[in-house]
């Protein structure tokens, strides 16, 4: 995912925030596993997700559709307009109505909980700052603050009310200490996570060159606790080496025209307006 910091010789005012500045679409490569295990790492959004009876929307079953439609959500939450939101929102909800828990599920769920969309935008947005951070360094306060306040959207474009998201970055830091020991990772979940970690979805000729270095830097982009519940080994030279590769990857895109930085986001977007204007499912 997705914020790309970079330092301003002039003093940063707030209401010439534009999100294309920031948004950094290289970041999805190395951040979207670490995120996906985060979130499914609360336990009802994993059996959700696991049980799920939305086959269409399976990243085992349809990565590539899966992938699309998770890269479309986060263009329309961070750079679409608030009438691209409503749109989206409406076809995610269409989804998510057919994602409960049934009398045999172990935990108790509903893919309208509010509570369980806060955790899920809460972990987008973390993982693109710890990515961001990693890529390029650590933005200016000012530039992290009203990042902070517009990533809002990636709950409200769910159901998560805007009083919901924490007030200010020290309130999101509080929310993120007491709801991430929370989390848990039982076998059947760790399974589906070691099928993600291994590339599983994708044909043997693409796996098998990345499914070995793929869990590797998603490994080191996991919150501690989690590696731990995952009974991952994470070393201080392993953290060496994935800085000094994010580090060199955030140096080259810092180079490259706003466009190429913004891509795929910018064309996921361009592409749910498009299905939009002609009737075409957006999910």
């Amino acid at each position: 995912m997705t914020i790309l910091a970079r330092s301003r010789s002039k003093k940063f005012d707030p209401d010439d925030f534009d999100i294309r500045d920031y948004v950094d679409g290289a970041a999805a490569f190395y951040g979207a596993t670490a995120n996906v295990i985060m979130q499914l790492s609360l336990p009802p959004v994993g059996y959700g997700v696991a049980e799920s009876r939305v086959h269409s929307g399976s990243i085992m079953r349809h990565p590539v559709k899966r992938t699309r439609t998770t890269l479309t959500y986060l263009s329309v939450a961070l750079m679409g307009t608030d009438e691209d939101r409503a749109a989206y929102r409406e076809a995610v909800n269409s989804v998510h109505r057919h994602v409960r828990s049934t009398a045999d599920s172990p935990v108790k769920y509903n893919a309208f909980d509010r509570d369980l969309q806060m955790w899920v935008a809460a972990c987008l947005y973390w993982g693109s700052v710890d990515v961001m951070n990693r890529l390029h360094g650590p933005s200016d306060d000012e530039i992290a603050d009203t990042f902070y306040s517009y990533a809002h959207h990636l709950g409200t474009t769910l159901q998560v009310p805007r009083e919901m998201w924490p007030a200010d970055r020290a309130a999101f830091d509080a929310y993120w200490a007491e709801h991430l020991p929370r989390t848990s990772i039982d076998p059947t979940i760790k399974a589906y996570f070691d099928r993600l970690l291994d590339l599983r979805m994708i044909a043997a000729p693409l796996r098998l060159p990345m499914a070995r270095f793929h869990r590797w830097y998603t490994t080191g982009l996991l919150p501690e606790h989690l590696r731990n519940e995952m009974g991952m080994t994470w070393t201080e030279r392993d953290e060496r080496r994935l800085n000094r590769l994010m580090r060199a990857s955030g140096t080259l895109i810092g180079l490259m025209p706003r466009p190429i930085r913004n891509f795929p986001f910018n064309a996921t977007l361009a592409d749910m307006r498009r299905r939009r204007r002609r009737g075409l499912p957006l999910v």
